[in-house]
């Protein structure tokens, strides 16, 4: 009966028999195996089915493990792949070397069984919680994305405003992974839109009161949506969805949030969100430019927004244009 699971596969790439015997011995139970006596040989086994792992020895004749690295980090289908030197070379220098060039780990020969087990399992669950993340964050791409799915500019407004906001998160001085958690998160701020009315939502007209109302819960729907979760960025998005729509004066919705009441994160993604809208086609709207958008956030500032984000906003609106003009069909 075949195995269910297919086993993760790892290339290990050496140009002595006996060292690749050694850990056919070492790995073969668990894992699938490739084997490559030389740099290029690996290179082409590499390209026909990249393995989960490459375990790769440095002193090889002809092309070196160094080289092969190189050429695998600097490759954009194959950087991922994680390598683990595997080698006589005990020197300082070497190894820095190898994790300069984008190595994961390093282990010296005569090699012991125990540690190689335990490295290749290690760096094997880190490449699972890697893709996990990554499912995890296309995931609430998907869900922001159903969000616009009816309207007309699907897709290119949660593209444009989560990177406006990590531009001003920067700028403000998150840091990088802070910025990246936003911007991961931003994407999600109008999940709630899912449970308004077509005929409100997509109004090509000025909402009524009642409509307006209606149009107001979508805040607290992907809140709802958003909330109770264990996940650091669903907790950010939760934040994002709930306070997008607060104002600096306090005139906001839905609860009527004023000044730093509302997260640093919320007035960022106002502002990303507003701008957006602005200089995009809507229903309702043809899209303003540049310059008449800015004029409006001037305008707003101390009212709607943070004063202090909007200076920052228009002072990376070189940066805020390219995006726009990326991402805009």
């Amino acid at each position: 009966m075949s195995e269910l699971i297919e086993r993760e596969r790892i290339l290990i790439v050496d140009d002595e028999p006996a060292n690749l015997k050694v850990m056919r011995e070492v790995l073969g139970n668990d894992y699938r195996l490739s084997f490559a006596k030389s740099g290029e040989l690996a290179l082409q086994l590499i390209k026909n089915e990249p393995p989960r792992l490459i375990l790769l020895d440095v002193m090889m004749p002809d092309m070196n493990g160094f080289e092969v690295c190189e050429i695998l980090k600097s490759t954009p289908e194959t950087a991922h792949i994680p390598i683990i030197f595997v080698t006589a070379l005990s020197h300082e220098q070497d190894e820095s070397e190898g994790f300069a060039l984008g190595a994961v780990d390093y282990i010296t020969k005569p090699i012991s069984p125990a540690i190689v087990r335990a490295r290749v399992k290690t760096h094997l669950s880190l490449v699972q919680a890697q893709q996990l993340q990554l499912a995890h964050i296309d995931l609430i791409n998907r869900l922001g994305r159903a969000a616009e799915y009816k309207d007309t500019d699907t897709g290119e407004h949660i593209a444009r405003m989560s990177r406006y906001s990590k531009v001003l998160a920067l700028a403000y001085g998150m840091t990088e992974f802070q910025a990246e958690q936003l911007r991961q998160a931003a994407p999600m701020h109008d999940v709630g839109k899912i449970g308004i009315p077509d005929a409100v939502l997509l109004k090509p007209g000025r909402l009524d009161e009642n409509e307006f109302e209606h149009m107001k819960q979508h805040a607290t729907i992907g809140a709802k949506i958003l909330e109770n979760s264990s996940s650091p960025l669903l907790q950010l998005a939760h934040k994002l969805a709930l306070e997008h729509h607060e104002k600096w004066d306090g005139s906001g919705y839905p609860y009527g949030l004023k000044g730093e009441e509302i997260s640093i994160e919320g007035r960022i993604v106002s502002i990303a969100d507003v701008f957006d809208a602005l200089t995009s086609t809507r229903p309702y709207k043809k899209a303003w430019t540049v310059d008449q958008a800015v004029e409006l956030l001037k305008s707003e500032s101390g009212k709607h927004f943070d004063p202090q984000l909007v200076d920052l906003f228009i002072g990376q609106l070189d940066a805020i244009i390219e995006i726009k003009n990326t991402f805009t069909r």
